[in-house]
C-alpha cells in the first residue's frame, strides 16, 4: 500500500528527532497536504457504518483524544480515513502543561511515555478551530471534543471546569468525552472514586440535559476510564454510569504500570505509558465492563491496537468501536485502514 511504503520511509527520520518535535512537525505537515490536496495516496476504508450512542459512524475505527489537543489540524487528520475524530483534551483556561520532555518512546515494547499535562490553549481558541474546520464547516463526520480541568483547579471544584467545558463545546460536537482518567493532572484519577464520580456524573447529566432542550438537540456524553483499575472500581464505575445514564465509555486512558516495559531505557519516565505495553490491560477492563453493562451503554476500545487483528481483538472484548493514537507513531496512517478493513471482514461473517 503506498502509504504504508511512504511512512516506511519517512519513519526513521522522524524517530531520529525528539518526540515532541516530531509530533510538532507532522502535523502541521499533514494539515498544508491536505490543504494542497496531496493525501490522496492515503486510501479511504470502505463504507462500514456503525451505529453507537445514537450517532452512524461511516467506519468503526477512530481517532483517539491526544494527537490534537487544540483542534488545529482537524482537516488534515480526516484524510486519513477515520470513522470519528476526537479531539482535546481542552480545559476552560489556556496552560502549558507539564516541563518539557515529556514524552518518550520505548521502540522495543512500541510503547510512549508521556506526561503532556493537557497542555492546550484554552477552549475559546479550541471551539474558534473546530469552528474554523471544513469538517465541522460542511458536517463531514463524526466529531469528538474531549474535556477536561485546569492544573490548578482544585480537585474539589473539578466539576466547575468539565461544566464549563461542556456548556462551550457542545454546540459543536458530535459527542463529547470527560476526561478523568489522565495520570498526568495532579488527583485527577480521584474522581473515578464512587462518590466523587456519583457527584460529578449527576451534574454533567443535568448540565447536559439543560443544553439539549437549550439547543434543540441531544449531544451524547461519554466518560473516559483509565486501565488502572481494579474489579469493585470498574463494578463501582459501571454503576454510576447505568445510574446517571450515560451515553458512552472510552476504555481505556493510558497506564502507570511498567511491568512490560521493565528494565528498558525511559521505562521509569513519569507519565501514561500508551501503546502495545497496555493492550491486554485495556481488554481486561473492556471485558469487565461488558459484563456489568451488557448492552445498555456502549464502550470504545482504545489501548494499544497496533495491527488489524488488535482492532478484532477490543470488538470480542465487547467494544462497538476503537480508537488509534500511539499504533498510528509506529505503524503509520496505513493502521487505519488495515483496521477497518479487519473489523469489515469481521462484520460480514456475522452477517
Amino acid at each position: 500500500m503506498p502509504d504504508k511504503f511512504l511512512y516506511t520511509l519517512v519513519r526513521p527520520a522522524l524517530f531520529s528527532l525528539d518526540p515532541e518535535t516530531a509530533h510538532n512537525l507532522t502535523l502541521p505537515m499533514l494539515r498544508r497536504a491536505g490543504a494542497l490536496g496531496l493525501t490522496g495516496a492515503f486510501r479511504q476504508p470502505l463504507p462500514d457504518p456503525r451505529t453507537v450512542m445514537g450517532i452512524t459512524f461511516p467506519n468503526p475505527v477512530g481517532l483517539a483524544a491526544g494527537l490534537d489537543k487544540d483542534g488545529a489540524y482537524i482537516d488534515g487528520l480526516a484524510a486519513l480515513g477515520f470513522g470519528s475524530i476526537e479531539i482535546g483534551t481542552v480545559t476552560p483556561r489556556g496552560q502549558a502543561g507539564n516541563p518539557k520532555p515529556r514524552i518518550f518512546r520505548l521502540p522495543r515494547a512500541r510503547g510512549i511515555i508521556n506526561r503532556m499535562g493537557f497542555n492546550n490553549g484554552g477552549v475559546d481558541a479550541f471551539v474558534a478551530n473546530v469552528q474554523a474546520s471544513r469538517f465541522y464547516q460542511e458536517r463531514q463526520g463524526v466529531l469528538g471534543l474531549n474535556i477536561g480541568k485546569n492544573a490548578d483547579t482544585p480537585i474539589e471544584r473539578a466539576a466547575e471546569d468539565y461544566l464549563h467545558c461542556l456548556r462551550k463545546v457542545y454546540p459543536y460536537a458530535s459527542y463529547v468525552t470527560v476526561n478523568i482518567s489522565s495520570p498526568n493532572t495532579k488527583n485527577l484519577r480521584q474522581l473515578q472514586g464512587a462518590s466523587e464520580l456519583d457527584d460529578l456524573l449527576s451534574q454533567l447529566k443535568a448540565e447536559q440535559t439543560k443544553l439539549a432542550d437549550h439547543h434543540g438537540h441531544y449531544v451524547p456524553v461519554a466518560l473516559k476510564i483509565a486501565p488502572d483499575v481494579d474489579a469493585d472500581q470498574i463494578r463501582d464505575i459501571a454503576g454510576a454510569l447505568l445510574r446517571h445514564k450515560i451515553d458512552g465509555v472510552i476504555a481505556t486512558n493510558t497506564t502507570l504500570n511498567r511491568r512490560d516495559v521493565e528494565g528498558m531505557k525511559h521505562a521509569q519516565q513519569a507519565g501514561g505509558l500508551s501503546g502495545a505495553p497496555v493492550f491486554e490491560q485495556s481488554n481486561i477492563v473492556i471485558r469487565a465492563l461488558k459484563k456489568e453493562l451488557r448492552d445498555d451503554i456502549p464502550i470504545i476500545g482504545v489501548g494499544g491496537i497496533m495491527r488489524g487483528q488488535d482492532a478484532k481483538a477490543k470488538i470480542a472484548a465487547g467494544a462497538s468501536l476503537v480508537q488509534l493514537y500511539s499504533g498510528l507513531i509506529y505503524a503509520g496512517p496505513g493502521l487505519v485502514r488495515e483496521c477497518a478493513d479487519a473489523l469489515r471482514a469481521t462484520d460480514k461473517k456475522k452477517k
